[in-house]
């Protein structure tokens, strides 16, 4: 019995993921690509004024979460998991059908409106891993914590694969740049059914007290003043700072580093998010049962950060298959890991709070890179967004191994 709600969550999550994925290969190609049929920009702008609006499009999405997800928080730990968990996966699917509306009437303006109210809607996530903490004991949070992990692989080895044949009117004549997106929509809707069906209440401790609409702000001010989250708080911001220059522009590199089309995009993510779900439904129970989180964490940011630099280095395709195993175990240990040792440092009672404010760091920080990384292609490459994820991700480790080396000497 006590499995249940974790099938439930990981379902969910699956599904929101899948959604997810669907759109990694079509979206940086509907603004960047001028060579491909799904290309919406018109004549008189630049392919660099392109590589501006998508970090624009897809800041929006994470602006949005920074201002939603500690709102959707506390709204969890007051009026429970269920219903919040459904309230977002259903914004979740109006989001992507106005998204498609966009795509299929060429309405720019819309396509920005939809992507920032998909991104106020997107606090599944947040209320997940709150749902997860309800219901597990501390020294199990990171073998858990991981099959969120490995839900969010998953849905990246199916959902990218699909976009990339949804998008393809070779493999069916009416398949276009919105079919994706109303099939993420579809998805959406369906998952919000299920979890209204299906999932169990798991928050026994209702908080009483009311709101703060400006928690995002708060949050940011918070974190900082509090001690002993503090630096794996910097840390966390840090390192998905990194991750998120790594994946605003990943695409645009494979596009242009390698002539991919969206097929090939769809397929190599789906490779990425097969290693991902190795990590998180086998590595990372095995790992957590033998090592702690401080020591995982020490060597996995690293590896991230230098395996991306060997990304950005590899000068043939076929030779990023060989790196992906290296880099999706590091990605997979150190996500499941940095969100358990937080949660753990964390009181029971305020596990969405906590959660909450790791939610909106985690949005400020997929909200600066991609606006950075748009002017930065612009200026010199699109290579140029992943050397600085390398650089940025690195330093998160060095800081968090300096951290642990301070703690153990003033514990000595």
């Amino acid at each position: 019995m006590k499995y249940r709600p974790l099938l439930a969550l990981f379902f969910t999550i699956f599904l929101d993921m899948l959604g997810i994925g669907i759109l990694i290969p079509i979206i940086p190609v509907l603004l960047t690509d001028s060579s491909s049929p799904h290309y919406l920009l018109p004549p008189s702008m630049s392919v660099a004024q392109g590589y501006i609006l998508l970090g624009t499009i897809l800041a929006l999405f994470s602006f949005g979460q920074f201002i939603a997800a500690p709102i959707i928080g506390q709204l969890s730990d007051k009026f429970g998991r269920k219903k919040l968990l459904a309230l977002s996966i259903f914004g979740t699917a109006l989001g992507h059908a106005l998204f498609a509306f966009g795509v299929l009437f060429h309405v720019l303006p819309l396509l920005f409106f939809a992507r920032l109210f998909a991104g106020l809607s997107a606090g599944n996530i947040v209320v997940a891993q709150a749902a997860i903490a309800d219901i597990t004991p501390p020294e199990q949070r990171a073998k858990n914590f991981g099959l969120i992990g490995a839900a969010f692989g998953l849905g990246f080895v199916i959902g990218p694969f699909i976009g990339g044949k949804l998008a393809d009117p070779h493999i069916v004549s009416w398949f276009s740049a919105s079919t994706p997106f109303w099939f993420a929509a579809i998805l959406s809707f369906l998952n919000g059914i299920l979890v209204l069906s299906f999932l169990r209440e798991t928050n026994k401790f209702a908080k009483e007290g009311r709101v703060e609409w400006g928690r995002s702000i708060r949050n940011i001010v918070r974190a900082l003043r509090m001690k002993a989250l503090r630096p794996l708080f910097i840390t966390n911001f840090l390192f998905q700072m990194g991750f998120s220059f790594y994946m605003t522009f990943s695409t645009v590199f494979l596009l242009t580093r390698f002539g991919f089309t969206e097929g090939n995009v769809g397929n190599y993510f789906a490779y990425v998010g097969l290693w991902i779900v190795f990590t998180q439904g086998v590595v990372t129970r095995v790992v957590s049962r033998r090592v702690g989180e401080i020591h995982v964490l020490r060597n996995s940011i690293i590896m991230v950060g230098l395996s991306i630099l060997v990304i950005l280095l590899t000068p043939e395709a076929r030779l990023l298959y060989f790196i992906v195993p290296f880099f999706a175990i590091s990605i997979g240990l150190t996500q499941a890991n940095m969100t358990a040792l937080i949660s753990r440092s964390a009181g029971i009672t305020i596990q969405g709070e906590i959660l909450g404010i790791n939610g909106s760091l985690n949005a400020l920080a997929m909200t600066l890179p991609p606006l950075l990384s748009g002017v930065v292609a612009a200026t010199f490459t699109p290579e140029a967004p992943l050397l600085i994820a390398a650089i940025i991700i690195i330093g998160s480790g060095l800081f968090f191994i300096d951290h642990v080396r301070r703690e153990v000497g003033r514990h000595a």
